[in-house]
């Protein structure tokens, strides 16, 4: 039998670097691997029991609520960015965090059922496919992942990505954070913190990504993803609020998570290498200690949760990956 070869197909070389930081990410998603049997959820059925149903409601949607977007994230956001990356050790990073949103979502259903009956998440799950602004969430993000075609549209859809990873899913964190700062369901916020810390190195290696990309293009092609860019940002914030003053309507909490929301709106854009957008108040304090009571258990950077630590390892700065 003759065969004749077309291309020459190519195996991935870690023995040399093709950057100067898809390693060290590489490394530090690696590091980072967890999975969510690892967090006894059990710890927080006294206190789920002593919510109230509107505190149950709103916890069970806003989890809901990011089970749909890892969900997307990892079926359709990762993958479209893969498809037009050549870079082999750049898929490869892309790859192990599809994985992780994978991980992610399954983890709220970890919680789901340890604290639901098979009732309650069913019901869960068809308010998730009922609910307006989070399918028109879903309808945004996807509208710019399933056009990725081109440089132009794969710079936007590493955009789109920044903005799911580094502040859509913040309306989602605020509520478990804010109920961990008091020290309630900390088993459950351990997972949302290890999430955290996820979706931290994924915002800023997409980020560095679509950072490198932008500086190709000339200067009136910047100017015009520049203006898609800010057209997406306003869409997905617009939305995002509406959608956050609807689940936590009557917590009192509302003002406080938009703040919360614009302040990781900064964050996405900065990964992207633009200035801040919003000015914003200083964070609801109780989140901040939740962040803070979640994480001294693990270096944000180094280990998994209360006593399973894999290692101490240097944390990634800024200055290590210079574009």
């Amino acid at each position: 039998m003759t065969f004749t070869l077309n291309k020459i197909h190519k195996a991935v070389n870690w023995n040399k670097e093709d950057d100067n930081f898809t390693q060290a990410f590489w490394e530090q998603n690696v590091k980072q691997f967890w999975l969510p049997e690892e967090i006894s959820v059990s710890k927080d059925l006294k206190v789920w029991n002593e919510l109230n149903e509107r505190e149950k409601d709103l916890y069970k949607k806003v989890l809901a609520g990011l089970t749909l977007l890892d969900t997307k994230q990892g079926n359709n956001g990762i993958p479209s960015m893969m498809s037009l990356t050549d870079n082999l050790q750049r898929k490869a990073v892309l790859s192990f965090m599809g994985t992780m949103e994978e991980i992610h979502a399954k983890s709220y259903s970890s919680i789901f059922t340890t604290l639901l009956s098979n009732r309650e998440i069913d019901e869960l799950f068809d308010w998730i496919e009922s609910e307006k602004t989070l399918q028109r969430k879903a309808d945004l993000i996807l509208k710019q992942y399933e056009n990725t075609t081109d440089k132009k549209s794969l710079y936007l859809s590493m955009v789109t990505s920044v903005f799911l990873e580094s502040f859509l899913f913040y309306s989602g964190f605020f509520y478990p954070l804010f109920l961990a700062g008091q020290g309630k369901m900390v088993a459950s916020g351990e997972i949302i913190s290890l999430i955290l810390r996820d979706e931290s190195l994924h915002g800023k290696y997409i980020g560095l990504l679509a950072q490198e990309m932008y500086s190709s293009f000339e200067i009136e092609e910047k100017e015009a993803l520049k203006n898609k860019m800010y057209s997406i940002f306003n869409a997905l914030m617009e939305n995002e609020m509406e959608y956050t003053y609807l689940i936590y309507k009557d917590s009192g909490l509302e003002k406080e998570v938009i703040n919360f929301l614009k302040y990781n709106a900064n964050r996405a854009l900065e990964n992207l290498g633009f200035e801040d957008f919003y000015e914003v108040d200083d964070i609801n304090p109780i989140v901040l200690n939740g962040l803070s009571t979640e994480t001294k258990t693990h270096d944000f950077f180094s280990t998994k949760g209360n006593g399973y630590q894999k290692g101490i390892y240097e944390e990634l700065e800024d200055e290590d990956f210079i574009i």
